[in-house]
């Protein structure tokens, strides 16, 4: 079932690709743009400390509908989940204006697992399992965007998953890689993206209806 699941992913990106408008940089910033005083490096560490937060099955990034897509969100910069397995995911959202959107076409932690672990081997590791990828889409409202491997972030040292946690946890050594993407604010109204990545061991395909308020 999994590998038929892989399967259908890789197929709906691929028609995905197949459209043939390319968009601008009009909503989609530059992978070293600094928001809020933070690097995209640092989005996607705290990217991932938030998912951290959420019991798996209670979590944003296994949601199929978009309820839980508020959940512990705050400040200037909204995440969007991907998700746990690769079936096509399609959930619809309510966003407040004014909020940037920072969320993977397809990424990958690595984190302790109760075994004496060097760093360097857990970045080493979330390097090699997000290399390859073949794919990578992004579109907005019909548009697709190109130039999305260069939007690729690693974690520049391990990290304390759990930090975020309530109470907080001790998860280091942590670290992360993966292709991000930081959008501008989108005008208040009803949008489609559509985003998703292929690995060799893994591939993602979601689809979100955000309602900006």
């Amino acid at each position: 079932m999994r590998n038929r699941r892989a399967t259908g992913c890789r197929v709906v990106l691929l028609l995905l690709l197949s459209a043939p408008a390319f968009a601008g940089e009009s909503y989609l910033l530059p992978p070293d743009a600094v928001v809020a005083n933070r690097t995209q490096e640092d989005w996607s560490r705290v990217w991932w400390q938030w998912a951290a937060t959420f019991e798996r099955f209670e979590s944003p990034v296994a949601d199929q509908t978009g309820e839980r897509c508020a959940g512990h969100q705050s400040g200037d910069v909204w995440f969007l989940a991907g998700t746990y397995e690769t079936q096509r995911t399609f959930r619809t959202c309510r966003v407040p204006r004014g909020k940037h959107l920072f969320f993977p076409l397809i990424n990958y932690v690595v984190m302790p697992n109760g075994a004496p672990i060097k760093c360097q081997s857990v970045m080493n590791t979330a390097a090699r399992t997000t290399e390859g990828v073949s794919n990578l889409v992004l579109r907005i409202d019909g548009e697709r965007y190109g130039d999305l491997a260069r939007h690729r972030q690693a974690t520049g040292d391990c990290f304390n998953l759990g930090e975020l946690v309530t109470p907080p946890v001790r998860m280091y050594p942590s670290a992360a890689n993966g292709y991000y993407v930081m959008l501008r604010p989108l005008p208040p109204g009803t949008h489609v993206i559509d985003l998703g990545g292929i690995l060799p061991s893994m591939a993602q395909a979601v689809t979100y209806t955000l309602i900006v308020e």
